[in-house]
């Protein structure tokens, strides 16, 4: 019984935790656009609109990507710029990217390929010769799997009237979902994610970017050295929202929601996308890491199954905490509109369940693949080569095996 008290403790507090965060993603989609932000910034209409330039960084074939890169196309914008960045003309997104471009004649479109390495990012590595021939002094990074309203850019912009704002974010909405991959994906970043980021803003303050969508000046990200100041770290969106926060310019995030459109991923795309994001957690937070442990109430819920033993008691108190969290997720997808079936949110607990698994991983490897590339993840996410050779080499590759065989 002392096992049980132990983890239900702990499985409420996760409750209380998670309630907090469906009420700031309440709050925050309460907020108008003509209010107060964070930090008491006020926000109003712009006095202009100054002209931007949408980075676009591609590789390979996200979901539904043609209407994904079209949208950023049909913006109510007076002048923007948008660069589609690759590393080879045989990315089989160039041609995807050359159909955008015909389509729109009128636009000012411009597809950049070039191999770069300057480091070991390669989502940087994209965005380097893009920024490079970037024309205008405003300039937005914008992922390949992103879908926005046409105006998306006028709603972002508007932060920018006051110079103490260094960067924009914006909340993002998981859609689409075909698969339980895909499913699961949606369900956690309509949850875990939103929620963490809207209850870091709203609560304790601090600036947590996510890179899908980042408004900047020129200005501002050059006087941090730039997207070279981030080449060589896994968490690059974190890093530029941490550095300019270091030099006093505001991090704002955005009420207005974009859509980070998943629909056909598999389940082991969407366990090692988490298992990459937990390592570059861990090795920038430290032992706050393990808040998330303790914060994922279905999976405390249903160890006492594990460790005490499956009763009547056990077995109705993670039913009734996996209700409760089914209930919330289904507050918040119908609060953001994500127009996903309602029975689809009784795989919530499984995904949570999953998560918690995840989440061990982190402390046993820092190995991380990314793009078809393998590092080791360091402090602040520093990445570094996996090495090929020696005895560091053969736990990667146990940890590979075991993969396949469980696949």
């Amino acid at each position: 019984m002392k096992i049980f008290l132990i983890f239900a403790s702990i499985t409420m507090l996760g409750l209380i935790g998670y309630g907090f965060q469906v009420w700031s993603i309440r709050s925050m989609l309460r907020r108008k656009s003509t209010g107060e932000a964070n930090d008491s910034i006020t926000v109003t209409a712009p006095l202009s609109l100054p002209p931007v330039s949408v980075l676009k960084p591609l590789k390979g074939l996200d979901d539904n990507l043609f209407d994904n890169l079209e949208s950023i196309c049909l913006q109510d914008y007076p002048e923007y710029e948008v660069i589609f960045s690759l590393q080879d003309h045989n990315d089989p997104a160039y041609k995807v990217a050359r159909k955008i471009k015909d389509k729109y004649p009128v636009r000012d479109i411009n597809i950049i390929v070039e191999r770069c390495n300057a480091g070991l990012n390669p989502k940087v590595n994209n965005l380097i010769p893009a920024y490079r021939v970037a024309k205008f002094g405003h300039v937005l990074v914008s992922d390949s799997n992103v879908m926005v309203n046409n105006n998306y850019l006028r709603e972002i912009i508007k932060h920018m009237e006051n110079p103490r704002v260094g960067l924009v974010s914006n909340m993002i909405k998981g859609t689409g979902g075909r698969t339980f991959g895909s499913i699961f994906e949606n369900l956690h970043l309509n949850s875990f994610v939103m929620g963490s980021i809207c209850f870091l803003d709203k609560f304790l303050k601090m600036p947590c970017v996510v890179g899908k969508s980042m408004l900047m000046k020129k200005q501002d990200l050059e006087a941090i050295g730039g997207f070279k100041a981030v080449k060589d770290v896994l968490a690059e969106d974190y890093l530029i929202g941490k550095k300019l926060h270091d030099i006093g310019k505001h991090v704002i995030l955005s009420n207005h929601m974009i859509k980070n459109v998943n629909e056909y991923w598999g389940v082991r795309k969407f366990i090692n996308r988490h298992t990459r994001w937990g390592k570059l957690r861990w090795k920038i937070g430290g032992m706050r890491y393990f808040s998330e442990l303790l914060g994922n109430p279905v999976f405390m819920s249903f160890l006492p199954l594990l460790l005490w033993e499956p009763s009547k008691l056990t077995v109705t108190f993670a039913a009734s905490v996996s209700s409760l969290k089914v209930l919330g997720d289904f507050y918040i997808g119908k609060k953001i509109k994500t127009k996903m079936n309602c029975l689809l949110y009784f795989l919530s607990p499984v995904k949570d369940l999953i998560i918690g698994l995840v989440w061990f991983v982190p402390l046993l490897s820092a190995a991380v693949v990314w793009r078809g590339n393998r590092y080791i993840i360091g402090k602040d996410s520093m990445l570094s080569p996996c090495p090929e050779t020696g005895i560091w080499s053969w736990g990667y590759r146990l940890a590979d095996t075991i993969k396949t065989r469980l696949a």
